[in-house]
């Protein structure tokens, strides 16, 4: 009893935490996509590589050519209006060499000194003069360069998404009230309200959400009381909000072996005490 006690409670736990981190996923990926926030922090990882805060040199030259944004308007001048939420190293390449060359009788290495940026203007005699005049070595180069600076910014990213990802679990924790220490009382004093999991869910579609009902999450009573027991409760909250930053995957994959280890059941009595018995010894 003891061990399906456990394992009822596990699977109830982890189903919750799964789901949960995959509402906050999508949730997070439609913020992500409404408020265009990979676009807005490559325009933003660009115009500081190129030293052009105000997108009014390089870096609209830069977002006016098609490789790099290929719905951009350079008639009307309107970069931003239309931003990529991803560049092509070798495009990117391309496209600054062509915003530097701004005249066929400018030699290159002119137009590189001739940027007002120190360091931007350092950065491209390095790779010009490594590259020996050679343009594609060049080219190999700039798309380098660029890429050493995604990274960063990937790294960047994947920091702020986790910020956000525990900040909208935490939300959700509070209006749903999940709270991770009354959830794991109540389904180890009640095991059977797990028996109706059987899956992991492949996605966040009305089933799931059925059972993540049928825990025990929400509210009986609101507002909440100040004490102790409300202390406890944000506690539970903050573990909860804390799980989603393992990722959906995570937990339902923890949810599969669990349900399985479930279903296998334990070892039938003639097997366990097959010594005992003189007819099923060798």
């Amino acid at each position: 009893m003891f061990g399906s006690t456990v394992l009822e409670v596990a699977i109830g736990l982890t189903f919750c935490y799964g789901t949960l981190a995959l509402v906050v996923s999508t949730l997070q990926e439609a913020l992500a996509a409404a408020f265009r926030l990979r676009a807005n922090m490559l325009l933003a990882a660009i115009k500081r590589m190129l030293a052009d805060p105000r997108c009014e040199a390089l870096a609209q030259s830069l977002y006016d050519h098609p490789l790099v944004n290929p719905h951009g308007s350079s008639t009307a001048r309107r970069p931003l209006s239309v931003r990529p939420s991803y560049i092509e190293p070798a495009h990117f390449a391309i496209a600054l060499l062509d915003s530097l060359r701004t005249s066929p009788a400018i030699p290159l290495q002119a137009a590189i000194e001739a940027l007002p940026d120190e360091q931007v203007r350092r950065v491209l005699l390095a790779l010009y003069r490594q590259s020996g005049g050679d343009l594609a070595r060049f080219q190999e180069g700039i798309a380098g360069w660029f890429n050493s600076a995604m990274e960063r910014l990937s790294g960047v990213y994947k920091r702020r998404q986790l910020l956000i990802s525990f900040l909208l679990a935490l939300l959700l924790a509070i209006m749903l009230n999940i709270d991770s220490i009354h959830l794991f009382q109540t389904l180890w004093q009640t095991p059977t309200l797990s028996a109706q999991i059987k899956l992991a869910p492949t996605a966040l579609d009305a089933e799931a959400l059925r059972q993540l009902w049928a825990m025990p999450i929400g509210w009986t009573s609101f507002p909440p009381v100040l004490d102790a027991a409300f202390a406890l409760q944000v506690a539970g909250w903050l573990i909860s909000a804390g799980t989603t930053l393992f990722g959906a995957p995570f937990w339902f994959d923890l949810l599969q072996r669990a349900v399985q280890l479930r279903s296998t059941g334990a070892r039938p009595q003639a097997s366990r005490n097959a010594g005992d018995n003189p007819a099923l010894q060798p």
